[in-house]
């Protein structure tokens, strides 16, 4: 399968009321790429699974503006004011998920474990409905593994076979998520040729990806700029 395919083609590989699990921390390792894709299309009611939902008038904070999201799972939603706005409104699902317990939850999610115990939370508004266990004289409560239908991912270098190596903090929830998504979209850098990758860098297999696409922004003093 050619793995290698043009930004519009992603436009038949999301459709409405998908779950999208979608990388980075603020806009680090976001696949901005992919979002702006996204869009073009008329897919709507999404539920979101990051960290975040992007910062002012990029990434995840524009598919948001646009009316696509009816649902965000993650742990960090403050830097979009809309989206809270939108929550204390009723129009906007909000789960929150404490950083770790979230990174975890992907893990789980692409190991096939159906869920852990945690201490993270316990006895907060976080922890209500869910099972709690005492283990050794503490009190733990279960937090189900997430997985989604489709996974975007933001990496610094594939080769054809879809092997990733990432930059620096661009490794925050991608490499998780990578793992648990029905279809694994990456955004990359740059593509070459295989066995130009050194196996040592390589984070994720290619066997998690299925479909790779060349980014179209690059960082310029701290900031990502549209290059194309």
């Amino acid at each position: 399968m050619k793995k290698v395919i043009e930004k519009e083609e992603l436009r038949d590989l999301v459709k409405s009321g998908d779950k999208l699990l979608v990388g980075g921390f603020g806009l680090s390792g976001t696949p901005l790429t992919i979002l702006d894709e996204l869009l073009e299309t008329d897919i709507k009611n999404l539920t979101i699974v990051s960290n975040n939902l992007g910062d002012d008038g990029q990434g995840l904070h524009k598919l948001f503006m646009q009316g696509k999201i009816k649902k965000a799972i993650g742990s960090f939603f403050t830097t979009n004011k809309e989206a809270v706005i939108a929550w204390q409104n009723g129009e906007l699902e909000i789960e929150l998920i404490p950083q770790g317990t979230l990174a975890e939850a992907l893990r789980a999610g692409g190991a096939g474990i159906g869920g852990f115990y945690t201490k993270t939370a316990v006895g907060t508004e976080l922890a209500k409905g869910k099972e709690e266990r005492e283990i050794d004289g503490e009190r733990y409560i279960f937090e189900k593994a997430i997985k989604g239908d489709v996974s975007l991912v933001r990496a610094k270098k594939a080769d054809k076979l879809g092997n990733l190596i990432y930059h620096t903090t661009a490794r925050n929830f991608n490499p998780m998520i990578a793992t648990a998504g029905k279809i694994v979209i990456a955004e990359v850098d740059e593509i070459v040729d295989v066995g130009e990758l050194d196996p040592e860098y390589i984070v994720t297999p290619h066997a998690y990806v299925d479909y790779i696409i060349e980014s179209k922004y690059v960082k310029k003093g701290g900031t990502y700029v549209d290059s194309k």
